[in-house]
């Protein structure tokens, strides 16, 4: 049965995509800890990280890489935070999250509700800066 993640990858469900290449997907949190967290998944679907091979996990932190550079120039912070869970979605993926203290980070906060208009801009701002290869 195709995870969320799947179906945001057919398109069967729309999301706010922030980068693509042929390989992986980066498209916004719809219930992030702030603004321009961003999921980085590989289009393969594989429900666990550490299952990927070595070459895959590699793609995969190359371009959550470039996806973070684009995210700190479009969204004011210190730093990205990186972060993998991997219990909420049977499909891996990478949270890259713009922080500028530690509490941006804890996941047993209350999320944001954006409006579908704030994340289209936030999205169209990273998606501006991305720099495909």
């Amino acid at each position: 049965m195709p995870t969320l993640f799947s179906k945001i990858i057919t398109g069967e469900i729309k999301a706010h995509v922030v980068a693509e290449d042929a390989k992986h997907l980066a498209f916004l949190d719809i219930n992030p800890l702030v603004a321009g967290h961003t999921l980085v998944i590989p289009k393969l679907e594989v429900d666990y990280l550490f299952d990927l091979t070595e070459e895959q996990l590699a793609d995969l932190m190359i371009f959550a890489k470039r996806v973070a550079v684009a995210i700190k120039k479009a969204v004011p912070c210190k730093k990205i935070g990186v972060s993998v869970i991997g219990l909420e979605v049977a499909h891996a993926h990478i949270h890259l999250i713009p922080m500028n203290l530690v509490s941006d980070m804890n996941f047993s906060k209350t999320k944001l509700s954006p409006s579908a208009a704030e994340l289209m801009e936030v999205a169209e701002n990273i998606s501006k800066i991305f720099k495909p290869v």
